[in-house]
């Protein structure tokens, strides 16, 4: 019984991490929810009136949150992982 304590504790303080803040949608990322997974060119076919940046591997982004920003993250294999504001 000793011996299945600190397992007990691991995973209670496992259990005990918040979760990220989820911000909302100001810059309309959930309308375009439908190309994660899709190639990076897909985005040459939507048409976005406003601020949007792509983030691909190795880019060096700033740090400001600009709330109506849809930002793109694509992966090393080109594909469209995260869409999110900021």
């Amino acid at each position: 019984m000793k011996k299945l304590m600190p397992l007990a504790v691991c995973a209670a303080c496992a259990a005990a991490q918040p979760l990220p803040e989820k911000r909302p949608d100001t810059c309309g990322a959930a309308a375009h929810a439908g190309l994660i997974g899709q190639d990076a060119t897909a985005l040459e076919k939507v048409l976005i009136l406003g601020m949007v940046r792509i983030i691909r591997p190795g880019d060096m982004v700033t740090q400001d949150y600009r709330p109506d920003r849809i930002n793109f993250v694509v992966a090393p294999d080109e594909t469209i992982t995260v869409i999110n504001c900021g």
